[in-house]
């Protein structure tokens, strides 16, 4: 990794595993739209949300997600690859597409967050992961360049936003999980 200037982490499945029953925060959601008696676009979790801003509904989705977050982040379980982003001898930062409390809740949780300089979750920027906004914004928070910045994931989302922002990419362990 000193080929860099910066590297980028994935949280959720790279550096800690957050304790979240995604299927109840689906459910908590889908409620949300049946109080507002909305139909929702469907019944996946990240549709919910893609959706919410369309009607009317973002900030309650929002926060039944990441109430969800926030509470796994606390119950968390460390990863192997969270000892690099401590040994990292250039500036690291957190991308996510959890909301960012609930990754700086995890970060400290674990004795993370001093090795980390900057962090970026769903709700710190306009868009989410894939747009390669999220990442490009904690790659500035790191003083660094996008070409010369590697992002390490979990995901094929994770790769995509990679793609997107210019940026070099690796599996955190050797291929594609979930998301």
């Amino acid at each position: 990794m000193t080929d860099y200037d910066a590297v980028v982490y994935d949280l959720d499945g790279t550096l800690v595993d957050l304790t979240v029953d995604w299927n109840a925060v689906a459910y908590d959601v889908l409620e949300v739209y049946e109080t507002a008696a909305i139909d929702p676009p469907s019944r996946d979790l990240w549709d919910l949300l893609a959706a919410a801003s369309d009607v009317d509904l973002a900030p309650e989705v929002e926060a039944a997600i990441a109430d969800h977050e926030r509470e796994g982040a606390r119950t968390s379980r460390r990863l192997p690859h969270a000892e690099e982003i401590l040994a990292c001898e250039v500036p690291a930062g957190v991308c996510s597409l959890n909301c960012e409390a609930a990754c700086r809740i995890a970060l400290e949780h674990h004795g993370l967050i001093e090795a980390v300089g900057a962090v970026v979750g769903r709700d710190t920027v306009a868009t989410q992961k894939p747009d390669p906004e999220p990442l490009l914004e904690t790659v500035r928070g790191l003083s660094a360049t996008p070409e010369r910045t590697l992002f390490v994931g979990d995901s094929r989302r994770d790769e995509r936003t990679a793609e997107r922002a210019g940026t070099d990419f690796e599996y955190v362990d050797g291929g594609p999980s979930r998301v």
